[in-house]
């Protein structure tokens, strides 16, 4: 059951990271504009687009192999931390909130986007959990 709980959870996240990374990807020149009227990213808008599409992207790819799963899982605790802080300060900041989201994401309110983000880290976090105590050797 641990097993079928971490392949679930993993081909969750791989399909939420590869979804967001793939529309970003297909309307690039919006979430670039996106990241640039961000008041947060704006002075990072060169080459933060291709950070994230790019890292989205190495996070789906690590948790693709059992091998490299828990660096995947943490990386994508990692990210999601991030994104969910970047909501978060937005929030409780700007008047403004540009959507730099792909897909269906975009649809969501700043609201249930901070709560979403937050369901992803948990399912990650017990993912991560249950597959370093079930890959572990026997003892």
């Amino acid at each position: 059951m641990k097993k079928l709980f971490v392949f679930i959870a993993t081909g969750i996240i791989i399909l939420l990271f590869c979804y967001a990374a793939i529309s970003k990807l297909l309307d690039f020149e919006k979430f670039q504009v996106q990241i640039s009227a961000s008041p947060l990213l704006n002075k990072l808008s060169q080459f933060l687009p291709y950070t994230i599409i790019i890292v989205e992207f190495l996070v789906t790819g690590l948790l693709c192999y059992r091998k490299t799963r828990n660096i995947g899982l943490i990386g994508s605790i990692i990210l999601m931390l991030i994104f969910t802080g970047y909501i978060a300060l937005l929030l409780n900041t700007s008047d403004h909130l540009p959507c730099s989201c792909g897909g269906i994401l975009e649809k969501m309110s700043w609201h249930q986007h901070l709560y979403f983000n937050i369901g992803c880290v948990i399912l990650s976090v017990i993912a991560l959990a249950l597959n370093l105590k079930y890959s572990r050797p026997a003892e």
